[in-house]
């Protein structure tokens, strides 16, 4: 009896590396059918021209000197967690802590600018912002390390938990703090005495943070590429047994290498609260260890290529805030948009990694 024989009719495959003129005109090609699936549902939905509505995304993060600057400022907040979170990652630590480690760092600055002020000169309580912020933020991140490398915990869970700790550490200083008693903020720290605010460079509040984060990227990226430490997380990354066979001790790798993680977040705390608000509150991280993840993610730990995948990402949260001020639509809309080309952004990386092989013709038997 003859028969025709049937497979699936696909499968999957992972490929060899593309060249990177090929992974980039993937991704190109995916922001391009991003623009067209958003245009078509503005279009239908709203009646408003797509161009308008796109050019308004630029407009909210560029339409003035102040915006530019800003935009420039959450940039390099967003890409300092970012570069915090890379090494762990790439040793296969998920820490999902960011945010508690932020918050930890900026608690920190708060502490030394509340208690501290009048006691130190300018420059000395800075000093001491700057060693707290980072101490803070590397022993948040050291605690789940250890219990990691000693009795092998799950580290999503305990980096994730210790963000609600932190969350609760800052809500009840908020409390203490609080100016007058029952305003449920602390408001702006040494408004008056601007003790322990961090210096303005060049005349412009927002450009040291950007000098900041940028001298942290080009050391993130030689510490990971031409480092031994960066070589031994790498080693860890791929294989713990591996690791422990060519005689990298594992455990001391994590613990190490989380305590970076821990004190480049305790920079971005130090930024936000000595540098940015003045004062501390439990959203003042405002989702960015969250965020930071997907940066690290899309750029595939490469700090250089975080850079741009950073100013994606803000750039579409500041113009969908435009867009739902100059066309009077409700957040919600603007927010569709950005998870339109989120998902054709980050869903292009499968086509980058894997093929799909769709069945031949079958032959009867």
């Amino acid at each position: 009896m003859n028969k025709k024989q049937s497979g699936p009719l696909f499968h999957i495959s992972k490929r060899a590396a593309l060249p990177w003129y090929r992974a980039w005109g993937i991704r190109a090609l995916a922001i391009i059918l991003a623009l067209i699936v958003s245009a078509l549902i503005t279009g239908v939905t709203t009646g408003l021209d797509p161009l308008k509505i796109y050019a308004t995304i630029f407009t909210g993060a560029f339409g003035t000197a102040r915006k530019s600057w800003i935009t420039a400022q959450n940039v390099a907040i967003l890409l300092c967690i970012s570069l915090a979170v890379t090494p762990a990652f790439k040793m296969r630590f998920w820490n999902i802590g960011a945010e508690g480690q932020v918050l930890i760092g900026g608690l920190a600055s708060a502490a030394c600018m509340k208690c501290l002020a009048g006691v130190l000169p300018g420059g000395a309580l800075i000093a001491v912002m700057v060693v707290s912020s980072v101490a803070a933020g590397a022993i948040w991140a050291g605690i789940p390390a250890i219990f990691k490398a000693k009795w092998n915990t799950n580290e999503t869970l305990f980096t994730l938990m210790m963000n609600y700790v932190a969350t609760q550490l800052v809500a009840f200083f908020v409390i203490v703090w609080e100016v007058p008693k029952g305003a449920g903020q602390i408001g702006i720290i040494n408004q008056s005495t601007e003790a322990g605010w961090l210096p303005v460079v060049a005349g412009n509040k927002y450009l040291l943070s950007v000098l900041v984060v940028a001298v942290l990227t080009v050391f993130i990226y030689v510490y990971l590429n031409y480092s031994k430490h960066g070589y031994e997380i790498s080693v860890v990354g791929e294989s713990e047994r591996t690791a422990r066979y060519v005689g990298i001790k594992v455990d001391r790798v994590i613990v190490r290498t989380m305590l970076l993680s821990g004190a480049v977040c305790g920079v971005a705390g130090l930024l936000l609260v000595g540098g940015i608000n003045h004062t501390v509150s439990t959203t003042i991280a405002d989702g960015r260890g969250f965020t930071a993840v997907m940066v690290s993610w899309l750029a595939k730990f490469d700090p250089i290529i975080m850079i741009f995948t950073s100013f994606l990402l803000v750039l579409l949260d500041r113009g969908a805030g435009e867009i739902a001020t100059q066309f009077s639509l409700n957040q919600s809309f603007a927010d569709i948009l950005t998870g339109i080309i989120l998902f054709f952004i980050i869903g292009c990386e499968f086509f980058i990694s894997y093929k799909i092989n769709f069945r031949k013709a079958g032959k009867e038997e």
